[in-house]
């Protein structure tokens, strides 16, 4: 259903054009991404001769504290001066990575490129996301964002296939990085002519709302969104720990599979697995969500993923590995979507994109956090130990999802 204001309407019929735009907009953002997802480690240990676990996830911090900071500050922009200036910001930092990635005569150009790429990302997934939110409207929120994380993940997941075919027939570089250059000139090109501005879309559906109490100060959105609302802190923090098992899949999947004899092409498989189930998955999970609700899909997803993890840790085939991949793909994409289509849930449409600003940044400093976790756990302990130890903090956040969040898809009425 669609409602209308003058000449604004929302629902995804009478926004079909721009909706689609955004979604391979979204695409092409999950698609940089990719670039790195299965050969960045190998890079490091071949090129630029690491050894310290640590030392080769750094890449991986810095991508994730980036991204983190950028999330807060792309919410908090596109309440101020509109989503797709912001959107277009992101993508010219966007530009030089593929070069770098390609060019890098130190492991400091590389993590030069994951700043950049981090930043990039954390403006153009944000906006994309919140504007998907402003011109769908309340009804279907879940699918909405089960669409847009699947054209993220599911390019993503394309995009580890193809470099990695690449890296296995004609090197890990240059070859692979051509890719990015493509990628990056789409993006922006499609983002800047076609892209139109959806800010007015959220003002008119805070006229359909109650009017808040009192417009939050940031501060008061940052302290509601991370720690005092028990429902958003919830979901923050399950985001934080779902990011932080990506975190370590990104970076220690690959090792461990290497360890375990994997060739590159089959590694570069088994690293698409995971995102390519969490892709696909979420074009039915988050739909489900407007149907049986939120808080049960994310405890459960929360769950499964540890079970995948947990898998991968104890197998030595490619059968059992992909397997693993299989169940923490699903476990996530169980989780993403849902977690988004919550924050809206909550969040009243007048201060919207910074709260899901600060939930993102939670969720993203999770790459961070679980690669610093992950590799020290390794230098440490051991690869397959830090394995471990993520899988056991990933069924623990779902239990705390499991007390201390409320089911939010009836919450219209308590908004924020």
């Amino acid at each position: 259903m669609s409602e209308i204001h003058g000449r604004i309407r929302l629902g995804l019929g009478p926004n079909l054009g721009q909706f689609t735009l955004l979604v391979i907009v979204n695409a092409f953002v999950g698609a940089m991404v990719g670039l790195e997802r299965s050969i960045l480690p190998a890079m490091a240990e071949h090129d630029f001769h690491l050894v310290a676990r640590t030392a080769v996830l750094s890449f991986i911090v810095v991508f994730g504290t980036a991204k983190a900071v950028t999330n807060y500050f792309a919410g908090r922009w596109s309440d101020a001066v509109g989503r797709k200036i912001v959107l277009v910001g992101g993508w010219l930092l966007a530009v030089p990575v593929p070069f770098l990635l390609m060019w890098a005569p130190s492991w400091d150009w590389i993590l030069a490129a994951n700043l950049l790429l981090g930043a990039s990302q954390g403006l153009t997934w944000s906006t994309t996301v919140i504007m998907k939110i402003d011109l769908a409207g309340p009804e279907r929120r879940g699918f909405v964002m089960g669409l847009n994380e699947f054209a993220g993940y599911g390019a993503l997941a394309l995009s580890t296939v193809a470099t990695g075919y690449i890296a296995a027939t004609y090197g890990l570089r240059p070859q692979p990085f051509y890719l990015g250059v493509a990628f990056v000139a789409m993006g922006l090109v499609l983002s800047a002519a076609l892209v139109r501005e959806t800010h007015e879309h959220a003002r008119h559906e805070a006229k359909t709302r109650a009017a808040p109490a009192a417009m939050p100060t940031q501060r008061k959105i940052i302290l509601r969104t991370s720690f005092s609302d028990r429902d958003l802190s919830a979901m923050s923090q399950a985001g934080l720990v779902n990011n932080l098992n990506d975190g370590m899949a990104w970076g220690l999947f690959p090792l461990f599979y290497a360890l375990a004899g994997m060739s590159l092409a089959r590694i570069g498989v088994l690293a698409a697995i995971y995102p390519a189930v969490w892709g696909i998955g979420q074009l039915f999970t988050g739909a489900l969500s407007d149907r049986i609700g939120r808080k049960g899909l994310i405890v459960g997803g929360m769950w499964l993923q540890a079970l995948g993890i947990a898998l991968v840790a104890v197998s030595k085939g490619f059968p059992k590995f992909a397997a693993g991949s299989v169940l923490l793909g699903a476990g996530t994409a169980m989780v993403y979507p849902t977690l988004l289509a919550a924050i809206g849930d909550v969040a009243h449409p007048l201060w919207r994109a910074s709260a899901v600003g600060v939930y993102r940044f939670w969720r993203d400093l999770g790459y961070a956090i679980g690669a610093l976790l992950a590799g020290i756990t390794a230098d440490v302990l051991g690869i397959k130990q830090a394995i471990w130890l993520v899988a056991v903090i990933t069924f623990a956040s779902g239990a705390v999802v499991a007390i201390r969040m409320r089911e939010t898809k009836a919450a219209t009425a308590r908004i924020l």
